[in-house]
């Protein structure tokens, strides 16, 4: 149910009652998974709490799962990395997701980093001889060369942060629930963008990141995959893994998990300001691990505030902000 500030207003001429409808409804897509990262699936809504910026905790107004929600899904195909294996089987796992995983609502883009960012498919409809297509037009040139890494050959190599926020940008434009796959080793081999300001962009344009490493990847850069890892996360994404073998199953439970995601819903804070504000999701009597996405609120119209056939917001059911203020991480 979504809740609304209603303007009742008279035409001049006709003396017409106008109804003026204003969303007042935020949704945030949560993912909620136990210790081994299965989705926690038919938790109450009363059991949900959110705090803004350290404020009171208050519950929320209701609790969905995301089901068949349209999804804007970005895949980044990272070619740029030493060993990209999982490259060669990719084109039949994406296109194993339709029907049953990715629906007729939902949009496909496709990216490769190689040197540089290229696009194959932009917001196309899922479905499987299209989704092949797109991976296949993307990789052509990475195959055509003997999957060799040329790497040293570029002359202003585009990297992992750079290309994600381009990504970012282009995706922000499409509807639905909105996310990043980065098949990648995670590594970012020197962006002018720092992993932070990606993180910031996503947040506020409501873009979760998950990324999809092979074992090895994990085994031999865990150090170096921090900052991948702080991206996905505070995205309310994660870093999965994936072989060979196991890649058409993984897809699979990515798509899974973002249908099982829940779909958290709370009035606009009554007095919001500009600029970031930290959230946090509780869940009562739960040690699940709890990953809300961003998303950017508009300010109030101080006009539509001000205008006395404007019914007000109630304000003791809005949520109220605390005095925290957000840490900057480096």
């Amino acid at each position: 149910m979504c809740v609304f500030v209603l303007t009742l207003t008279a035409s001049a001429q006709d003396a017409t009652p106008t109804l003026h409808v204003y969303t007042n409804l935020v949704q945030i897509p949560t993912l909620v998974l136990d210790q081994d990262s299965h989705p926690v699936p038919a938790l109450p809504e009363g059991r949900f709490f959110i705090s803004i910026d350290g404020g009171p905790q208050f519950r929320v107004t209701h609790v969905r799962p995301e089901g068949d929600d349209p999804i804007s899904l970005a895949v980044v195909l990272d070619v740029s990395q030493p060993f990209p294996a999982l490259m060669s089987r990719f084109d039949e796992a994406l296109a194993s997701l339709p029907p049953l995983s990715l629906h007729p609502r939902d949009r496909v883009s496709v990216y490769v980093q190689d040197c540089d960012l290229t696009r194959s498919a932009a917001g196309i409809p899922a479905e499987p001889a299209a989704l092949k297509h797109a991976v296949d037009v993307a990789l052509e040139r990475w195959k055509t060369r003997g999957r060799e890494r040329q790497r040293s050959t570029c002359k202003q190599p585009l990297n992992l942060w750079d290309s994600l926020s381009i990504v970012s940008g282009d995706l922000s434009t499409q509807p639905g629930r909105r996310v990043i796959l980065a098949v990648t080793d995670g590594i970012d081999r020197g962006s002018k963008t720092t992993w932070n300001e990606l993180r910031r962009a996503a947040t506020r344009r409501a873009e979760a990141i998950f990324g999809l490493v092979q074992p090895s990847d994990t085994l031999f850069h865990a150090r170096r995959e921090v900052d991948f890892n702080s991206v996905c996360q505070m995205t309310g994404g994660i870093i999965m893994s994936a072989d060979g073998n196991s890649l058409h199953d993984q897809l699979k439970q990515f798509t899974a998990m973002l249908r099982s995601r829940y779909i958290v819903e709370f009035p606009h804070p009554v007095d919001t300001v500009g600029g970031e504000h930290g959230m946090e999701v509780t869940i009562r009597g739960s040690d699940a691990v709890i990953l809300p996405a961003g998303i950017g609120i508009p300010l109030d119209d101080p006009a539509i505030l001000k205008d006395p056939t404007t019914i007000p917001t109630d304000a003791a059911s809005a949520p109220q902000l605390g005095k925290r203020k957000i840490l900057n991480p480096h």
